[in-house]
């Protein structure tokens, strides 16, 4: 079977800023219009008043101090808190394909491959925008591949390292010669703006992996693939309900759990062990270990459940060179957080040097691929 690597990485960056501060401002002037516009249900008793938030609280609670978004004005409006896109018809590119045409032109750019060396596009992320056709196959045409096959793929917040797996197994296999896999992630779009507990979680992005044989990739940071594990275990504790039934159920689109939820604390207790014991077994399996990893390139959901998922690969804090942290700048982009950090801090390290892209969310569902740099 064949050697792979990623050869190249790609990042799409969505081209709003909102600052904690922005964030703060506007969400405590909806607090602000909420609490006068019900004062007297909330002096009966009959509904809670809502707390404000403060730049103090998001960033003790997260390590986020802002986010790119593709929207700005529809979010910060407290009117609205939500963003807002124009429709467009079925001959224009539709939104999450455009992130994903830039971010993977880049990707390819960067591979020193074009559209006529791709087999397969594997546009992976936590939430699609149509049910079909499938996106994959938009980016795959607007990139001018007409060769091979494109699918989409949801595993929340780990839909890229498993995606990665697939594309791995691909190549690996003979069947694509090159994989290119997307992570076109529009969070602000599915994220409650109105609840205090996660108003400040998410950032729109786009992220792109080129995957091909070792003997024939040209660039100067591949990555060889030494392995990949992916694991599922059933959890409600970070859910979204909305769907296609919600309309025969009818539901309204403003019901809180047709939105992202989630039990905060009970995730951080049992997913960053689980995170840590993965990736251990992992490396064992390759009969290496944790001291063995030059870099870590973990899911950037919270700054906390990084620290302790390092505490307990390494026995001590991790370094941010050892585990670098990207969301402080881009907040919690889903799938594509691991391949951020990835792509802005990959290519200093030298031939041989062994990595770990890790990804965790809701599923549960955790995925890694340890890697070692080939060139």
């Amino acid at each position: 079977m064949n050697r792979v690597v990623i050869s190249a990485s790609g990042l799409f960056t969505a081209p709003h800023i909102i600052s904690n501060e922005e964030l703060v401002a506007s969400y405590n002037a909806f607090v602000g219009q909420f609490n006068e516009a019900n004062a007297t249900s909330i002096a009966a008793g009959e509904i809670a008043a809502l707390e404000g938030s403060s730049v103090e609280f998001i960033e003790k609670a997260s390590g986020i101090t802002r986010r790119y978004v593709m929207d700005k004005a529809g979010v910060i409006d407290p009117q609205r808190l939500r963003p807002k896109f124009t429709p467009r018809t079925n001959e224009q590119l539709s939104l999450q394909a455009e992130m994903a045409v830039a971010a993977g032109g880049e990707a390819l750019a960067a591979a020193g491959r074009a559209a006529s060396d791709v087999d397969a596009v594997i546009c992976a992320a936590s939430n699609m925008q149509r049910p079909y056709p499938a996106m994959a196959i938009e980016i795959q045409r607007a990139l001018g591949i007409s060769q091979g096959y494109g699918f989409d793929m949801n595993v929340a917040c780990s839909s890229a390292t498993f995606a990665l797996e697939l594309a791995v197994n691909a190549v690996r296999c003979d069947t694509a010669r090159t994989v290119l896999v997307v992570n076109p992630e529009i969070c602000s779009a599915h994220l409650a703006w109105q609840d205090r507990d996660c108003h400040f979680i998410f950032g729109d992005v786009c992220t792109a992996l080129v995957v091909e044989r070792l003997e024939t990739a040209l660039s100067h940071n591949a990555w060889e693939v030494l392995g990949s594990k992916l694991a599922t275990s059933f959890s409600n504790n970070i859910r979204n309900n909305a769907g296609f039934l919600s309309r025969c159920e009818d539901r309204d689109p403003t019901d809180r759990d047709q939105l992202f939820v989630q039990e905060g604390r009970r995730v951080f207790k049992e997913v960053c062990p689980m995170a840590a014991e993965h990736i251990t077994r992992h490396l064992a399996s390759l009969d290496l270990t944790p001291v063995q990893v030059r870099r870590f390139w973990l899911h950037q959901a919270n700054l906390a459940m990084n620290q302790l998922i390092g505490r307990r690969l390494l026995g001590r804090e991790a370094t941010a060179d050892e585990a670098p942290v990207i969301l402080d700048e881009f907040a919690n982009t889903a799938s594509a957080g691991s391949i951020i950090a990835f792509h802005r801090h990959s290519a200093d390290l030298a031939a041989g040097d062994l990595g770990v892209i890790c990804s965790f969310g809701a599923g549960y569902s955790i995925g890694s691929l340890v890697v070692r740099k080939a060139s």
